[in-house]
């Protein structure tokens, strides 16, 4: 009898176990302008350990997912990250660092029933008519813009190589903020000024958090605030780091995520 017992009972923990693990939402990471996806490796690996399913989106006109830039759009950014979840069966959570929040926006205003909750990390919060372009350009403390070159012959824009350790890296360790700047990439200009088209029946009705960055010196805490006080989400998080935490504070990142999960 006592081992039929601690059957039952060991047979009710895996399915308790299995149980939990399936109520997990796949977790999607969308990346910011200037990088790909593979910033988020070691995000990605940690949330795997953890029992979620990551789907880690590219999107196109950088060297990973090569695409002409006179091809890109905001709709094109919108429509990859759409197909990248298209085959998940429950609503998912999507997080967008920087720029990325313009997609995620994007995507909860196209789909708002396959979104679960939409985290925004360091990232651009827009309100209707909004672009990238638009808010940077109200963000009086951030250091970005002297550092960011537009080539409209090309279709591209770039950020100075010499400032991309301290806007990017600022506080990581100097062997970080010696790599870091040939991990920045040129990024088609389109999508960055295109506004994006918002109503409150859709996008306004996904939950929404946010992951502050209090060092960040590219989306400043100024702007983070800012965008809050305009559109207000369910929760807010702060990491104490720069611009790049998937970088220099993975398990606080991670730490952050899950939460906004729940």
């Amino acid at each position: 009898m006592k081992t039929l017992n601690s059957l039952i009972l060991t047979s009710a923990a895996l399915i308790g176990a299995q149980t939990m693990a399936a109520e997990k939402p796949a977790i999607a990471l969308v990346h910011g302008a200037f990088e790909d996806s593979h910033v988020w490796d070691g995000v990605s690996a940690k949330l795997q350990a953890d029992g979620y399913r990551v789907i880690n989106v590219n999107l196109p006109g950088r060297p990973s997912a090569p695409l002409a830039a006179n091809l890109v759009s905001g709709d094109v950014y919108r429509d990859t990250v759409l197909k990248a979840i298209e085959g998940e069966s429950q609503p998912v959570v999507l997080v967008g660092h920087s720029f990325g929040g313009i997609a995620v926006a994007a995507v909860t205003e196209a789909a708002p029933a396959r979104i679960r909750t939409a985290v925004y990390l360091a990232a651009y919060l827009p309100q209707d008519g909004e672009s990238m372009l638009s808010l940077a350009k109200q963000d009086r403390d951030s250091k970005a813009g002297p550092a960011l070159h537009i080539d409209e012959a090309k279709g591209m824009i770039s950020v100075d190589y010499a400032a991309r350790a301290d806007l990017f890296a600022n506080g990581a360790p100097e062997g970080l903020r010696k790599v870091l700047p040939d991990l920045i990439i040129d990024e088609p200009l389109a999508p960055i000024v295109t506004p994006v088209k918002l109503t409150a029946a859709r996008f306004g009705k996904v939950d929404r958090v946010y992951i502050h960055t209090a060092q960040d010196q590219v989306v400043s805490p100024y702007l983070q605030e800012k965008m809050i006080a305009a559109t207000p989400v369910r929760l807010e998080l702060t990491l104490n780091t720069g611009h790049t935490p998937f970088l220099t504070d993975v398990s606080g990142l991670v730490s952050a995520i899950e939460q906004a999960a729940k």
